[in-house]
């Protein structure tokens, strides 16, 4: 099977009609995407390289959903609404069976969410997914990073430290073995390899929330991006963040690096004015997405740990860094 084959047999779609904001997708030097009247294209490119985000034996459909799940995560971090996806692919050969999989997994999700593959490149060579997402916001309704006000309560969508938890058991860490039941692993590793972007909620956020982001590299390390670029602080109360039962038998000091450092949960973090109480538990329901306020904004520059009783707690929390 040769590049043009492959790509006729797994990635181009001939009965599926392209939505009305496509006008060229795939078979041309460039898509064509036309973002309704008065809205802004929101862009974003993520990257998984097999041994640096994914096991080698991955299920290549759970595979093809995160590849795309990420960077719709991406978007629902500012709002916007999906357009559709262009896919960088590195081959080491042409598996038709695992091809195969993969794009199953892949259109599952872009068909979920409205979100037509309209181009992209294959080559040979160790593999590499790049994924490069187009979205469209309205100017006004954008949550972005630097846009946390002091006073502002802080939201957590869902929960996060199960990816982590199931990354520490794949790779046969001593602890999480030790406090983990056998029979947690698959569904621990389903959040891990299949985590769910919340469009519907960062829809509903738009113009509503002031701040977001997308937890891919931890709590703290992503809240820390939003402060910085906010210039504000923030105290998190370490009570109030939801906890999955296969994370209440782990030591604490475990339980709270899955909590705060794990990364992968692909949750939504965000800041909002304290008078938006009520349309926030609304926009949850309309959208069918736990929250859970967890802290607040404040002046004082800083992240600051609270206990159940509202104490500070002195603790050593950061973020992933691929070059660390």
């Amino acid at each position: 099977m040769g590049e043009f084959e492959l790509i006729r047999r797994h990635f181009q779609r001939p009965g599926v009609a392209l939505p009305g904001n496509v006008a060229r997708g795939i078979g041309d030097d460039c898509a064509l995407l036309q973002p309704a009247p008065g809205h802004q294209l929101a862009v974003s490119t993520d990257m998984l390289v097999e041994g640096r985000h994914f096991f080698p034996d991955v299920a290549p459909e759970a595979l093809g959903h995160k590849a795309l799940a990420v960077n719709l995560s991406d978007l629902a971090a500012m709002g916007a609404r999906p357009l559709g996806f262009t896919l960088a692919l590195a081959l080491p050969a042409a598996d038709d069976a695992w091809l195969n999989a993969f794009a199953r997994g892949l259109f599952a999700l872009a068909d979920a969410h409205a979100c037509p593959l309209v181009g992209g490149d294959t080559t040979r060579g160790p593999l590499n997914i790049c994924i490069t997402v187009l979205g469209e916001v309205r100017p006004d309704q954008a949550l972005r990073r630097d846009a946390a006000r002091a006073g502002d309560d802080l939201y957590l969508s869902g929960r996060t430290g199960e990816a982590r938890l199931a990354l520490e058991l794949l790779l046969g860490t001593g602890w999480a073995s030790a406090h983990t039941p056998p029979d947690a692993l698959p569904r621990l590793r389903t959040r891990l390899e299949r985590p769910v972007p919340r469009l519907a909620l960062g829809q509903a956020l738009a113009g509503l929330a002031h701040a977001a982001i997308d937890l891919s590299d931890g709590l703290a390390g992503d809240l820390g991006h939003v402060l910085q670029a906010s210039g504000v602080g923030a105290e998190l109360a370490l009570a109030e963040l939801p906890l999955a039962p296969d994370l209440r038998a782990l030591p604490e000091a475990q339980r709270l690096d899955c909590l705060l450092n794990g990364g992968d949960d692909y949750e939504l973090l965000f800041s909002a004015p304290p008078g938006a109480r009520a349309a926030i538990e609304a926009a949850a329901r309309t959208s069918q997405t736990p929250v859970h306020r967890v802290g607040r904004i404040s002046a004082e520059p800083g992240l600051r740990w609270l206990d159940a009783a509202g104490q500070p707690v002195a603790l050593r929390a950061r973020g992933f860094d691929h070059f660390k």
